[in-house]
């Protein structure tokens, strides 16, 4: 039914058979948004009826390729069965994302924010790796709110980078988080469902989002299947426990030798080494090392083997050897203007000659880079991990 809140009609004829229809049927009458404006044409008006149960009306903000798993089994459930989805369309950041690549794909209607259009037009809302901060007056206009997918079991890791953090800091359980959004916050709204997962041994994390995407997606889907029931049995987050997971930037790759150990290397590399090369300082020059081997086993004696930073090739496995806080680590790849293996490193820059005049001197040890002991440098500029909200 229509509210004739505001009449434009250039009759007076009109004028008085919209005056009459007001009056008479006043009673049976029900609002179904707060403002419609008439004019002289017909005016269609979208219900803000609150459905009890599936399928639903779903507006899913996302970016990432995390996001992409819920997206697929969002819109497959157009098509099912047992469907879960009534209509499905898409709101995201840039026309780069994979999120928008998938929904022009597959020919859903994608918004371009902030310009969204949610008047009456649908039933939830779906967020996953979005990075914006939604306000009240948008959550308020879905009747079920917006619900978020975040790999973490909160209230550990709340913000952009929980997955990262989970490997960083070597934790051995994580899972995902099915929770609603609150206005203008980030991961700390009621919970409605959770789903434990064991982090596998030596799992790095891009590995372990990909399976958290899959295990969200999953989770998501049961809980859209059950939505009225979720809502009602919904838990606050617990005050204790909670950490923050920050975003992931080029400050946090530059190795401290003496500090950090070869677990924590091996973590840190895990963490972020597939996106951000981890770095030190050899000769006041700039040294990338990828392709990490774990720890070595090195038998040196003298003070070689107890300054951290000490260079040593491993010709038995082609790699370099570093000296860190509490054993060796190993790579096989470095990073100068060019790169190079640890054999061509090893022959062209450590040459036999500099070991055996030198044995103890800087130019054959790597250089920790302790935080905010260096200027910044564009060139090192690199920001990962979107808010999972």
């Amino acid at each position: 039914m229509w509210t004739l809140n505001y009449c434009n009609v250039r009759t007076s004829g009109l004028r008085v058979l919209y005056a009459f229809f007001n009056h008479s049927y006043k009673r049976e009458l029900k609002p179904c948004t707060k403002r419609v404006y008439y004019s002289s044409l017909p005016v269609q008006c979208h219900s803000t009826h609150r459905a009890s149960k599936p399928p639903w009306r779903v507006l899913f903000f996302g970016s990432d390729d995390f996001a992409v798993e819920s997206l697929k089994l969002l819109h497959a459930s157009l098509e099912s069965n047992e469907r879960v989805v009534d209509t499905l369309e898409v709101v995201t950041l840039t026309d780069s994302a994979p999120v928008w690549r998938y929904a022009n794909q597959h020919q859903l209607n994608v918004h371009d924010w902030p310009n969204v259009d949610v008047h009456g037009r649908f039933d939830v809302g779906v967020v996953v790796s979005f990075g914006c901060l939604l306000k009240d007056n948008l959550i308020n206009q879905l009747p079920y709110g917006i619900l978020n997918v975040h790999p973490s079991l909160l209230p550990r890791w709340r913000g952009p980078a929980p997955v990262f953090h989970t490997i960083l800091q070597g934790d051995t359980l994580t899972g995902v988080s099915i929770m609603q959004i609150q206005p203008l916050r980030f991961d700390v709204g009621p919970i409605l469902q959770q789903e434990l997962y064991e982090v596998p041994p030596r799992c790095t994390a891009d590995e372990l989002g990909q399976t958290l995407a899959v295990v969200g997606a999953r989770l998501l889907m049961d809980t859209l299947r059950n939505l009225p029931e979720r809502i009602s049995k919904r838990k606050v987050q617990a005050k204790e426990g909670a950490t923050f997971a920050p975003k992931i930037s080029v400050s946090m790759s530059w190795l401290v030798w003496e500090d950090q150990t070869c677990v924590q290397i091996d973590h840190l590399y895990r963490a972020i080494g597939s996106r951000i090369p981890l770095r030190t300082i050899w000769m006041g020059r700039t040294v990338k090392l990828s392709d990490f081997v774990g720890k070595c086993n090195v038998s040196l004696t003298g003070v070689q083997s107890s300054v951290p930073g000490t260079i040593c090739f491993l010709k038995e496995i082609n790699s370099l050897a570093v000296r860190c806080k509490d054993g060796w680590v190993g790579f096989k790849t470095v990073k100068l203007k060019k790169r190079l293996s640890a054999a061509d490193f090893y022959n062209g820059y450590l040459h036999q000659s500099v070991f055996r005049t030198s044995p103890t001197a800087t130019d054959c040890v790597f250089q920790s880079v302790k935080a905010g002991t260096l200027k910044s440098n564009k060139t090192d500029s690199y920001v990962m991990g979107k808010s999972t909200q």
